[in-house]
């Protein structure tokens, strides 16, 4: 999770899993989810109810919580940003990273405190711009990752977590979808299950690719074969690489610099590269997309961060944003590829996100989304709508 208290277990777990050489997971058995020309999913057997963490039908719903923002830009001047709904035409499908502190293998599908933290601090911020559905899924816990017994290769525990991501998607799909197009948004554990899920499930599938408006997957190692926009990870939605591209990927890890010989993302096949099945073999390369405008140059961020998270003098908002504090350029090198975050140069830093706090291996894992939450809240505005956000 991007910077919450959740980010510390989070922090502990993976890095002990990052560190254990595992292979990637063998595809799964589960039925896939047919689809008519129009997209609307059949299934042979009707897929059991999810729970659900966010959804927009409800009458209170922790992913339509205040917004309001208090945004600090270069020069320090203050302004507050309501951030109203500018339209929802869309739905999003969310899935939080690794944050479950039950003690055994996987997570039960109970909600607790740091599922509700995650989907505040990374995916409420959506609802502006599309429905937020974010099912809670049997993901490997933080105890569960401190057992280093199991091989991680189609393991038990990752054949549970992935089976049951599966079946909210199914209900979804046949439940509550009706038609609508699709963007999918994860970190971490949750990208990484994301891409597992779109792999099998969507790419394959004509009808289904056609509702895709974004896929934002961070922290996952997502790849494609060196120098080119789609393959690797998947065989039919590529990166996006113009501003309003719809049907592609967001991918990136943020590093100050190019990422340690040991680094656990931005190298293809290590960390969560596990869960989702990702491999290290030759000619594949990460994918970097800059979340401003998909594009090659050095741009600014506009960061959010729930102010109860990262609190600051004078601020009663539930949020605080820092525009243009940071830049951001995708780069290239040493066998890896990594977005460049770092401060603009004499700009003061109020939110000290950039920090390193879990080591260079880790980069600025734990900020992968709040770094850029504004930025990818307008990607997601302009591939659904074809215009940007006021």
């Amino acid at each position: 999770m991007a910077g919450t208290h959740a980010a510390r277990p989070l922090a502990l777990g993976l890095a002990v899993l990052l560190t254990v050489a595992i292979a990637g997971c063998n595809g799964d058995k589960h039925r896939s989810a047919s689809a008519n020309p129009s997209g609307t999913a059949t299934f042979a057997t009707p897929p059991p109810p999810a729970v659900w963490l966010c959804r927009p039908d409800r009458e209170s719903d922790l992913c339509t919580s205040d917004r309001t923002a208090t945004v600090i830009d270069v020069s320090g001047t203050r302004r507050v940003d309501q951030a109203p709904s500018e339209g929802q035409p869309v739905d999003c499908f969310y899935v939080y990273p690794t944050v479950s502190k039950e003690s055994t293998a996987n997570a039960d599908l109970a909600i607790e405190p740091e599922e509700t933290a995650a989907a505040i601090a990374q995916a409420s911020r959506f609802s502006q711009v599309c429905r937020v559905w974010a099912p809670m899924y049997r993901q490997r816990t933080l105890t569960d990752l401190l057992n280093l017994a199991d091989g991680w290769a189609d393991s038990k525990p990752n054949r549970i977590a992935y089976g049951s991501l599966l079946a909210a998607w199914r209900d979804y799909l046949a439940h509550d979808n009706h038609g609508r197009r699709i963007v999918f948004i994860g970190h971490s554990q949750g990208a990484a299950m994301l891409v597992r899920l779109l792999r099998q499930q969507v790419d394959p599938n004509p009808a289904l690719r056609r509702k895709v408006v974004l896929a934002i997957l961070l922290g996952a190692n997502v790849t494609t074969p060196t120098g080119k926009l789609v393959g690797g990870s998947f065989a039919h939605l590529p990166l996006c690489s113009r501003v309003g591209e719809a049907g592609c990927v967001i991918a990136y890890s943020s590093f100050p610099s190019q990422p340690p010989p040991l680094a656990l993302f931005g190298r293809p096949g290590v960390g969560v590269s596990a869960l989702s099945g990702e491999t290290g073999k030759a000619g594949l390369t990460v994918a970097c997309v800059n979340p401003v405008d998909f594009g090659a140059r050095t741009r600014p961020l506009h960061p959010y961060v729930p102010s109860s998270i990262l609190p600051i003098a004078g601020v009663t908002t539930p949020w605080v944003g820092a525009t243009g504090r940071y830049t951001a350029t995708c780069r290239h090198g040493g066998g890896a590829s990594w977005l460049e975050v770092v401060p603009r140069p004499g700009v003061a830093d109020p939110h000290a996100l950039l920090s390193q706090s879990l080591g260079p291996a880790w980069g600025y894992h734990t900020v992968d989304v709040s770094i850029a939450l504004g930025d990818l809240v307008a990607d997601v505005h302009v591939a659904a709508n074809g215009r940007p956000t006021s």
